[in-house]
């Protein structure tokens, strides 16, 4: 029998690893810090890449790391796919670089929940070993804010007293759960959501299910987050959310209660169903409340969104109101999960809740 592959931290489920994708996109203003930095003989130790979960900060980690390591000249962070250290990059061969993510438990062949102080003593060893050889060396770590205290305090200690000739690279998606001392010892990147362009181009070579455009309406410009939807079929989950609030000022309990029934199924390989309902209502609210102020969204990620939206959020005081539900809807599913609560009766409780929100009944 044949050993399953150990599992990867830092791959999104259905996408290429970050380390096979060619190219940098949408994000050239941060390629032009970065590259402007290193012309200038000047570069900064440790560079921390945040932003949404999803746009490309593993992305550009490792294209940074082949374009130092190859020694290329070009603007963009190019490098030839034949080129030497490309090849042993994608192959996670390259001496010169070492990688640190949550390392898989050998008796189970599952990934820990965190990274640990041995992943952080391992590129302490890569870095003292790599130092007779010279030259400059690369480490990501992806995500920081995945460390645990052990491993953020041994990492502190590393980037108070760098290696010569070393470069780390953080990603982080919450960078706020990082040490105040870790961001301050780093030079930040910070990485915006994908625009609509940019969304269609990276979305362009992967084999994604459904409509490209309403996933990355829905994804809020994280390549990662369209992906993870289409896996689960959020677009079908979504859409059943737009028609429930269709209903609106009858609310019909039989939808509400076919959408708990979906939060209420077992998680599977491809993700939790609660998680995926609440993630979606709370991006309906976000979308309904921004409507309310900036009108009804240009790209619609359900049939009839903008219609409800514009009949349910009008104005300034309806948007005020969608978006304290909002934030009511994900203090209720925190609360709910800590306690164990059966996530179907917990997501018929917030739509019922939802159903009272001020306006309705004049909707």
């Amino acid at each position: 029998m044949t050993d399953a592959p150990a599992p990867e931290a830092d791959r999104v489920p259905g996408a290429p690893h970050p380390r096979d994708t060619p190219r940098v996109i949408g994000h050239d203003a941060a390629v032009a810090e970065f590259v402007a930095a290193a012309r200038s003989n000047r570069l900064h130790h440790a560079w921390l890449l945040t932003g949404p979960r999803g746009t490309g900060k593993a992305t550009l980690a490792w294209a940074i790391a082949r374009w130092l390591l190859s020694g290329a000249g070009s603007d963009d962070l190019s490098v030839p796919p034949d080129h030497p250290v490309a090849r042993r990059i994608a192959a996670l061969s390259e001496p010169r670089l070492h990688l640190v993510r949550r390392p898989v438990d050998d008796k189970t062949n599952r990934l820990r929940s965190e990274i640990t102080v041995d992943e952080i003593r391992k590129l302490l060893s890569f870095f003292h070993m790599s130092a007779a050889e010279g030259g400059r060396r690369v480490a990501i770590v992806d995500a920081a804010d995945e460390l645990n205290t052990a491993a953020a305090n041994a990492l502190l200690k590393m980037l108070e007293e760098p290696p010569a000739d070393a470069l780390i690279l953080l990603v982080a998606h919450q960078p706020a759960r990082l040490l105040p001392t870790i961001r301050s010892r780093c030079r930040t990147l910070r990485l915006p959501p994908l625009d609509p362009d940019a969304m269609a181009q990276a979305m362009a070579p992967l084999e994604v299910g459904g409509d490209p455009v309403r996933l990355g309406a829905l994804a809020d410009g994280s390549v990662g987050e369209a992906l993870r939807l289409a896996g689960q079929d959020g677009l079908a989950v979504y859409q059943s959310i737009v028609d429930l609030f269709a209903t609106l000022p009858r609310f019909d309990r039989a939808r509400a209660a076919a959408l708990a029934e979906v939060a209420g199924a077992r998680a599977g390989a491809d993700g939790d169903p609660f998680d995926l309902v609440v993630t979606l209502l709370d991006r309906f609210l976000t979308r309904t409340a921004r409507a309310g102020l900036m009108g009804a969204p240009l790209v619609q990620a359900a049939e009839g969104e903008a219609e409800v939206m514009a009949r349910i959020s009008p104005d300034e005081r309806a948007a005020r109101g969608w978006a304290a539900a909002q934030a009511d809807l994900s203090a209720r599913a925190r609360r709910g999960r800590a306690v164990n609560l059966d996530p179907s009766a917990l997501v018929m409780d917030m739509l019922l809740t939802l159903a009272q929100v001020p306006g309705n009944a004049d909707a």
